[in-house]
């Protein structure tokens, strides 16, 4: 998912998701049935594999007509998204439970979800239409182990604490952790892929990364014999006591008087289609 530059009032998925901006033709999106499913899918998803095969198919489908994916993006669905999302599941100890920030099409929350039926996800998502879309998505799929929620990550400080908070193309670093870390548990940690930004965003970001309470962290690859082009991660592990909650909680009341006053709050759909980058 991407992130519709959400600032302060917390993430959003990239409005139209990867490369949406690119979708229409004569004013409607070009719609194209996705690539056969490689061999590998059967490995990463098991008895899951017929919900992940369809799943792409909505992404393919209704994911390029409302927006939240681009046709150009279409033919490389299972390799740069689906499957670059599912081997997340690698670094998951049984029994977690995770929050996918700012989902847009459930990128990497439901391929985690398909491939692990073990981990309870939350499809974390402020809009609407992508959170119609999720609900959907999951209603289809049979997926027991996935909720869909409404709302900003600081809003949801102190209502929701998790094992694992993972994002994928949503904001810079710095930022956030600042959204993800205040919604762990201790000894949690922070999934973040990132591509080819990953070494330099973590540099720009540790001493942040110590100032939310991040004890751990590094630049790990996954995937490595699995997929032909390994998915790189920023993994942010913190202590005993995650920081950032009271910033946190302070900028969810400004945004909430912002709301109630009339004025949009920061990082509000106004109907933009804002750029997200496929890995």
């Amino acid at each position: 998912m991407d992130t519709e530059s959400a600032p302060a009032g917390g993430p959003g998925t990239g409005d139209g998701g990867p490369g949406a901006e690119d979708a229409a033709v004569g004013g409607r999106p070009t719609v194209e049935p996705p690539p056969a499913p490689p061999a590998v899918a059967r490995e990463v998803f098991g008895e899951r594999y017929d919900a992940a095969v369809r799943y792409t198919e909505l992404l393919a489908t209704a994911g390029v007509t409302r927006g939240l994916i681009g046709p150009r993006e279409v033919p490389r669905l299972w390799d740069r998204h689906v499957l670059n999302c599912a081997v997340l599941a690698e670094l998951l100890p049984a029994g977690t439970t995770l929050c996918d920030v700012g989902s847009g099409a459930g990128l990497p929350g439901i391929p985690v979800a398909l491939a692990r039926p073990d981990v309870s996800v939350t499809l974390l998502e402020p809009l609407l239409r992508r959170t119609t879309f999720l609900e959907e998505v999951v209603r289809e799929l049979g997926l027991e182990n996935v909720t869909v929620l409404r709302g900003r990550a600081e809003e949801m400080v102190g209502k929701l604490a998790v094992d694992v908070v993972t994002a994928r193309a949503v904001a810079p670093m710095e930022r956030l952790a600042g959204w993800g870390l205040p919604l762990l548990r201790p000894h949690g940690q922070m999934l973040a892929l990132k591509g080819d930004s990953a070494e330099q965003e973590l540099a720009d970001s540790r001493a942040g990364l110590a100032k939310l309470g991040a004890v751990e962290w590094a630049v790990i690859a996954v995937g490595e014999g699995t997929l032909e082009t390994s998915t790189r991660v920023v993994q942010v592990k913190v202590g005993e006591s995650p920081g950032g909650v009271k910033a946190a909680t302070r900028r969810a009341r400004a945004a909430a008087r912002a709301g109630r006053s009339g004025a949009p709050a920061r990082g509000a759909d106004r109907g933009r289609t804002p750029r997200r980058r496929g890995r």
